[in-house]
């Protein structure tokens, strides 16, 4: 079984492609990579261009670069209804991230939708570094909700 996990935040160049790709290096350290489709899109259209999406904000791409982890070729999409049905797992940074991606989905009928400290516990926002300049502190959120979000999947016995 593959689970189908899509971040989303704002605008797609910061915090949903960094979680992106966290998650993806964490599973394929894991040896588990052939068992997820990972993903990320945004609630806005800021950072898309004539159907062109802006590649990941170079600061967000500089710290995952730092811990090793690469980005290349991602560019911003944005979140459409139909991804209610591809998705095992929508999972937002922040409190207005959920508020747009029930207005975007038509509700979460299906109980998909998260935001990503949910599941370490923490029900405070991933502050936009886009906002703050902190790409270090959205790094280490990110990952203490990747990591959070894989113990929670092995919990409920889904790797």
């Amino acid at each position: 079984m593959i689970t189908r996990v899509l971040f989303v935040c704002h605008g797609n160049i910061c915090r949903s492609p960094m979680a992106e790709f966290v998650l993806k290096d964490m599973v394929s350290g894991a040896g588990l990579a052939d068992r997820f489709y990972i993903a990320s899109a945004a609630t806005s259209t800021e950072e898309i261009w004539n159907g062109v999406g802006n590649p990941v904000y170079p600061p967000a791409r500089e710290e995952l670069a730092r811990h090793g982890i690469g980005c290349e070729g991602k560019r911003a999409v944005q979140l459409t209804r139909d991804d209610y049905d591809k998705y095992d797992y929508l999972i937002g940074m922040d409190s207005a991230n959920i508020r747009n991606m029930h207005r975007m989905l038509g509700g979460d009928p299906e109980g998909k939708v998260y935001k990503l400290l949910s599941f370490a516990g923490v029900e405070r926002d991933i502050s936009d570094p886009w906002y703050t300049g902190n790409f270090d502190e959205t790094y280490r959120d990110v990952s203490l909700g990747c990591n959070a979000f894989l113990e929670y999947l092995r919990e409920k016995a889904l790797l």
